[in-house]
């Protein structure tokens, strides 16, 4: 059974109200996008849009590396009343500002310098009993062209959006955004183990033409270790690194 809350150096999630729990994927895809926002021409951003926060961990997790605003979208109320008392109980409180509310029809008056999502998962796959887990884990709520939709009216001219898919579902999802004229800045392949195939990718997008960057990451070494890129990475999140 999953811990009711997970506890990182600088802040606590509770999760017992939420159907998808804090995981190894979503840490690195926060941290990496941290890393990215604390370094180039992505520091340059004044605001943050977490479509689908779900526990309100990535926003946590910008928030703590960064010092931009931060806004988040969650559409089921029990998710968003959780992850709103975690924000509040977090030393970021003051620049995260959480909504209970559709992204269909989520209105700013502002455009995002930088978009980030963990999208519903594995669309045709085994559908569960669990409701929630559906909406959480399935695009029967937001498909992923809604989601490129609603990125591209939500994101600035110079703007760039990332997300964390399976990745057999990445070879779709770049020819989807391409149609938007998206073009793919970064590729981050991730693997469990040398010894595992590919399961996630890191994406991330630009309005701006430009040559694609890709990468392997693995989580963990031949020894069953935290390979020397994820310790770098999760190092100011995670208690025992």
């Amino acid at each position: 059974m999953a811990n009711n809350y997970f506890q990182f150096k600088q802040f606590t999630i509770h999760q017992d109200q939420c159907a998808m729990k804090v995981c190894t994927d979503a840490c690195l895809f926060g941290a990496y996008i941290a890393d990215e926002l604390q370094t180039g021409v992505r520091s340059a951003v004044k605001n943050i849009l977490d479509i689908g926060t779900g526990t309100g961990l990535l926003s946590l997790m910008l928030a703590q590396k960064t010092n931009v605003e931060i806004d988040t979208v969650e559409i089921d109320t029990a998710a968003y009343l959780q992850a709103k008392e975690n924000i509040e109980q977090s030393l970021w409180k003051e620049k995260v500002t959480i909504y209970n509310n559709n992204i269909r029809q989520f209105e700013s008056h502002k455009k995002y310098d930088c978009i980030i999502s963990n999208p519903p998962f594995f669309e045709n796959d085994l559908i569960s009993d669990d409701k929630k887990k559906n909406a959480a884990k399935h695009d029967s709520t937001l498909t992923l062209q809604e989601l490129l939709t609603h990125t591209e009216r939500l994101l600035s001219a110079e703007g760039f959006f990332a997300l964390l898919l399976p990745y057999h579902r990445t070879n779709y999802f770049e020819e989807e955004a391409e149609k938007l004229n998206f073009s793919l800045a970064k590729k981050i392949l991730v693997k469990q183990t040398t010894k595992h195939k590919y399961f996630r990718s890191i994406l991330i997008f630009s309005r701006n033409k430009i040559t694609t960057q890709t990468k392997a990451i693995t989580i963990k070494n031949e020894s069953g270790n935290y390979s020397e890129e994820f310790i770098l990475l999760l190092k100011d999140y995670y208690l025992y690194l």
